[in-house]
Order: structure tokens, then sequence, then C-alpha cells
């Protein structure tokens, strides 16, 4: 038990600076109140989800929606509250340049300011000492002959060529993909195999992100997860739940079981480290912000707890005999374990309070952010 302590205390989880902004679906944004109104009132309140679970010292910034005229004064303001920069998340999906794509447009203009635009997010890097720049493209075409599918896929791959020689020393992307939306047709990178394809070409500092909502039903993300881990390819996560498609809500509530199960591969796989990143990336519509960070660090910490109690040399012997119930049924005594109380103790020997959600809730914090952040315009997602 002392070993699994101490992995769960070191365990170290992302949040994003847009979660804690007005978000909701297609219909409505739903404002709420003592919601930031810039990227430091941001780091303010990601500083509170670090000071109750003790794990989320990292904060993902996204550009332009979190620019500022002086990044190393942010990272300071950062370090003032006890928490870092993370991920620079860049934006090519929110111009109207980029309809027909961004680096992967027919238009020679149009891909030089995307590309563009990712070398300025490393330029942020450098200035807020950020190690992460995240990728992810909206770039596709809605109908058949709308353009030429190879043809995309080289320029997608110059661009990532030119921001790949472009970092520096302990610098790498992550590239992400995304099934569909808005691209209906054809995606640019829809999968892992094709955004591991460009990472491998490139080397060692490109490698895949896991989004756990851009999957189609059904498709089995633990095995994602286990190759590119078995291939060096598995950069992090960006934890989130889906019923229907990129819902984007809290991880671990849609379907709980299958955060653990990627969770054991990737301890099994040997990603617990600092190699394979921690993000979330959630839009929190109708719940609190900062609880909603709360619960979704607590849900992938009790999902860990439960992978690391898994019997592995149970497990072997299992497998190797081919009792298929008995190896199947190590993994549920795991999973069904109530790991709360060790995740109380856990706390508690940290110093911290043993219920994160209910010490928040009386801090006052909300109260006093309520009453203080009136007036301005309120951050939002896309803002």
């Amino acid at each position: 038990m002392t070993d699994i302590k101490a992995a769960l205390r070191a365990q170290r989880i992302e949040t994003p600076s847009w979660a804690y902004g007005n978000s909701g679906t297609r219909f409505k944004v739903f404002a709420q109140q003592g919601v930031p109104r810039d990227p430091y009132e941001k780091l303010a309140d990601a500083a509170q989800v670090h000071a109750y679970t003790g794990i989320a010292p990292t904060v993902a910034l996204h550009i332009p929606w979190d620019k500022v005229d002086d990044y190393a004064d942010l990272a300071r303001h950062a370090r003032d509250l006890g928490v870092g920069i993370g991920a620079i998340n860049s934006n090519v999906f929110q111009d109207d340049d980029y309809k027909l794509g961004s680096v992967t447009h027919p238009d020679a203009r149009v891909r030089r300011k995307a590309t563009d635009h990712l070398l300025e997010c490393v330029d942020i890097m450098d200035a807020t000492g950020s190690d992460t720049l995240k990728l992810w493209f909206s770039d596709g075409i809605n109908y058949p002959g709308q353009d030429d599918l190879r043809a995309r896929q080289d320029r997608l791959a110059e661009s990532l060529a030119e921001v790949y020689d472009r970092l520096g020393e302990g610098q790498r992307f992550l590239l992400e993909y995304k099934l569909f939306e808005p691209a209906f047709y054809a995606t640019d990178v829809p999968d892992w195999g094709t955004a591991y394809a460009h990472c491998v070409k490139l080397g060692p500092k490109a490698q895949v992100v896991v989004d756990t909502g851009h999957h189609a039903p059904g498709t089995n993300i633990e095995f994602i997860v286990a190759f590119l881990l078995r291939e060096g390819k598995l950069g992090g996560f960006d934890f989130n739940s889906r019923f229907y498609a990129d819902d984007d809500l809290m991880v671990g509530a849609a379907d709980p079981f299958q955060l653990f199960r990627i969770m054991y591969e990737v301890i099994r796989g040997g990603g617990f480290t600092d190699e394979v990143a921690f993000m979330l990336d959630q839009c929190h519509n109708i719940e609190p912000k900062i609880p909603g960070q709360i619960r979704s660090v607590m849900n992938v910490q009790e999902a860990t707890a439960k992978a690391l109690l898994v019997d592995r040399a149970a497990l072997s012997a299992a497998q190797q005999a081919g009792d298929v119930l008995g190896a199947n049924a190590v993994l549920m005594d795991a999973y069904n374990t109530d790991v709360r109380p060790l995740l109380a103790e856990l706390r508690e020997e940290m110093g911290l309070a043993p219920d994160p959600m209910a010490a928040y809730a009386t801090s006052g914090y909300f109260e006093k952010i309520a009453a203080e952040r009136v007036g301005g315009n309120q951050a939002g997602w896309g803002a």
C-alpha cells in the first residue's frame, strides 16, 4: 500500500483554462456568477483546484483565448499562486479564413497564416516555460470532390515539419485527432493512425494525444493507449466523457470502467510517468466550474488508484493458464474496490482535507469571486 500511495502522491493532472469560463451547447452559452474575466483570474481558479486536490499543479492555456501582452508576467503570476503553465493549445479553427481549412487550406496565404500562429505558440512556450504544444485541426472537407485528399495530407505534413523544426530543447508537440466535426465527409486528422503516421515521420519530439471523446462508438480506447505506449508515441490525454460524440463532460461520468481500463494500460505499459501528460479537456455547461474540475481530478485519481490495485502477478498467471474468468475477475476485483477511504487517508497525509469537494464548498471562495467579479467581460469558450 505504501508504493500505491507514493504513486498517487506523485500523480499530476493538468486543468484547462477554458474550463473555468462560460460554455454551453450550440444553442446557448450559460453565464454563471464569478466566472473569470481574464487569464489571470482563470489561473486563480485553477490554483483552487490544486489547493484542494494536491495533484493539479499546471494549467493549459489556449491561444488566442488566453492572449496577454506579457506572457512572462502571466507565468510569474501562476507561480505566485502555486501553479505553473502547462501545454499551450493553438487555435486555427475560429477565423473566417479557415472555413476551408487552416494548414491544409488550398490557398497558400491561409496556410502561411495558420502555420505562423503555430510558430507564435512556440514563442509563447519559450516565454512561459511550457514544454508542450498541443495541436488540433478542424481541417477537412464536407463534400466529395471539394478538395484533393492526398494534397491536404501533403500540406499538413509540410506545416507540421516547419513547426517541429522550430521546437527547442526539451520541447515537443502533441498531435490530436478527431473522428468528425466540423468536417463531416473527411477529416484531415481523423484517427490515431493518421496522427501516429505523421508523428513517426517527424521524430521523437512529435507524439499523439488521445482525447477520450474523439472516437467512434465502441472504439477500444485502451488498445490505442497500449499500442502507442508500446511504440513510445503516447504523449498524453485529453480526459473527458462522452455519451454520443465530443460531449466534453466530466471524465469518468459516462463510463468510469473505461477510465479504469485506460489507466490500467497506462500503468501496465510504463506510461505513469512525466512523459505522458494527463490533461483535462472539458466544458462545464451547467455545473459549477471549479467543483467540476475538482470532481474530474478526483475521478482520474480514483480510477488510477483502482488500476494500481490490480494484482499483476495473479492476472498474468490466469492469462498464461488460459483462465478466462479468473483473469477477468482479477480486474473486476480491483475495479470494485472502494478506494475513497485510501484517497482520503492519502490527502490527510499530504496536509489536505480528506474531501476536496466539501472543503471547497465551505471555503467561501465562490462567494468571494461572485462578489468581486462583477462587470467586465466574462471569459467563455472561444473567447
